[in-house]
This record gives C-alpha cells, structure tokens and sequence, in this order.
C-alpha cells in the first residue's frame, strides 16, 4: 500500500540548529534552497570553481536571494545536511574531490535522483544518513508553488539511516521545500532510479520524440508539406499533452472530436505493439541490469561522442529547420 506524508507528518524543528549546503544553483538548486531559507532554515550554497564570469553571476543570484554561497568543498565542511544538485554524470567526481573529504559521521547526504547511490557511484560512509528527497515537478515551479503557498509533490527514500532519524530528516527537508503540502510518496532509490530512466528512455523524451519524427517524415515522403507536417504532427502535441496532465486519458479523449477519439482508439494500438512493447521491457531490462547505467558512465567519462553526435543530428533534422521558421511566426511562445 503507497504511504503519502503530509505536513502533519513532518516537523521542521528536526532542522533547527543544523547547517543545510545545497550544492549546485541549477534548475532544482535554486529552487530548493530558496524555499528552505524561506522556511527559516540556515542554508549555504556550494559552487563549483571553473568559468569565472558564469562562477560570479551565481555568487550574485545566491547573494540576491539573500544567501551565502561558498566552494563546495567549505560547505560540505561546515554542513550537517548536504544536497548534491549537480547533474548526475559529473556528482561522483564532485563528490570524490570536494565533498567527501568534508563529511563527518551523523551527517546526511541527500539526492533528488538515485542514479549515482542504487548504480554504486557514490559510495558514502557508513556512518551518515543518505536519503532523497525529489520532486515531481522541474525547479521553477518547486519555487513559484511554494511562493503561491502551495507544494509540488515528490518522493521520499531512505537508503542508510545511520542515526536512527534519517526517515524523520527526510520529511523536515521536504517540508522546508514544500513537496509535503501537496504530498510525499514513500518509495526507493532502486524504484525512484529505473522508473525515471524507463520514463525519460520509452516515453517522455525517447519515445514521444522519435514518434513525432517519424510521422513528420512519413508525412514529408508522402509529398505534404513540411509545414503542414509539423503542425500536425509536432506543434498540436502540446494540446494533447496538457489535456492529460490537467485530468487524465478521459479528460483528453473527452475533449477531442469523436473523430479523433475513435481514431485514436482503434489505431493506437497498432502504432504502439507488440513489437514496441517487446523494446520496452528491453529497455527496462537494461535499466535493471544496470547495463544502461555503464554504457552512459563510459559515454560521460569519454566526453560524450555518441550524445554530442546525436544532439548535432537532432538539430540538423528538417522537423527542426521548419519548426524554427513556423515557432518565428508565434511571439506567445518567447513569454
């Protein structure tokens, strides 16, 4: 049975009196450490030495924001609770260099993604807490839903409870970001880890974008035009996607034509099959074996040939050539 915490659950007091380093001031850096200094707690921003110029307009956000921001390795020193919010493929380096030279048994170490914790990446002491706190929604809207009030939901894991109260941290770090005002789902870094790659791999990011170009190009090969082609088959997905994200399937196939109802029902199936199922559970097969896990380490630790390649091919597609010439003739999408 799922266990969901919420506020009445969660006591920020467990945090008082503790030094809280938020490392990194990215996407989800930002935002959480901004809600957990408004919430009242004594946080500290750890940036990473390297571009000068990008180092310094950081420092000045973290000081607006009414923060203090220090080297990594000074936070992580100083800290009783450390969030490692830089992106996964570079955390092992950071941690191994400037945080783990730092840590001091009965500290917690804290993650919004499992990656590097359930692949074995990040081998921690056995003496501190490690836990996640992630939420479900990108960092401006962790920001602008506790602004507003309101709370994002996320997921709580517990992987080493060193102290007896890492479950009991956990919740006091989520209150102060939020996620329990909306709900905090009790899972673990295993499930959080190969649910989010299966995710991101057959659907959100894999899937979705290699279905729009390929009825884009069938379309193109067909003899429409490519502006056509786009409309349909790229630009009317947001529509779709918003319809589901507000209500579920039945508020989208309620507010669609009956025409695209049936037709969506009855052929559906037979785009996404048994062949497309079989490539799914291989996909989840080497997301468990931790196969996806090595190839995308080596990929990183080589300076990403294959991604940088791919990225360059995606550009370079005509879906995007006309897609930029069509997004030019729609401001609304600059705001």
């Amino acid at each position: 049975m799922v266990q969901i915490y919420y506020d009445n659950d969660a006591d920020l007091g467990v945090l008082k009196g503790k030094t809280i380093a938020v490392i990194g001031y990215g996407n989800q850096g930002h935002a959480q450490a901004q809600n957990l200094k408004d919430s009242g707690l004594n946080v500290i921003v750890g940036l990473k030495s390297g571009d000068e110029t990008w180092i310094q307009r950081e420092r000045e956000l973290v000081k607006g924001a009414g923060m203090e921001s220090t080297t990594i390795e000074d936070a992580s020193a100083r800290a009783d609770i450390i969030q490692i919010l830089v992106p996964d493929e570079l955390q092992p380096q950071v941690y191994k260099d400037a945080i783990e030279p730092g840590i001091e048994p009965g500290n917690a170490i804290v993650f919004s993604h499992g990656f590097n914790i359930h692949y074995n990446q990040i081998l921690p002491p056995e003496d501190v807490d490690v836990f996640m706190v992630a939420p479900k929604a990108p960092g401006h809207m962790v920001r602008v839903m506790f602004e507003e009030g309101n709370g994002v939901p996320g997921l709580l894991a517990v992987y080493q409870d060193a102290t007896g109260k890492a479950k009991e941290i956990g919740l006091a770090y989520a209150k102060g970001i939020g996620c329990t005002k909306a709900g905090l789902i009790e899972t673990t870094f295993a499930e959080e880890t190969e649910t989010d790659l299966f995710g991101e791999q057959v659907d959100l990011c894999g899937g979705v974008t290699c279905m729009i170009k390929t009825a884009f190009e069938i379309l193109v090969e067909a003899g429409y035009q490519p502006e056509i082609a786009y409309f349909e088959t790229l630009h009317e997905l947001k529509l779709i996607v918003d319809l589901i994200h507000e209500g579920g399937l039945p508020r989208m196939w309620g507010l669609v034509s009956n025409t695209a109802e049936y037709g969506g029902l009855t052929v559906g199936p037979k785009i996404i099959n048994e062949q497309s199922e079989d490539a799914m559970y291989e996909a989840l097969e080497r997301i468990q074996s931790g196969e996806f896990a090595r190839e995308w380490i080596l990929e990183s630790q080589a300076g990403r040939p294959v991604l940088n390649a791919l990225e360059r091919q995606e550009k370079e597609h005509l879906i995007e050539e006309v897609g930029s010439e069509l997004r030019a003739m729609m401001p609304w999408l600059k705001s």
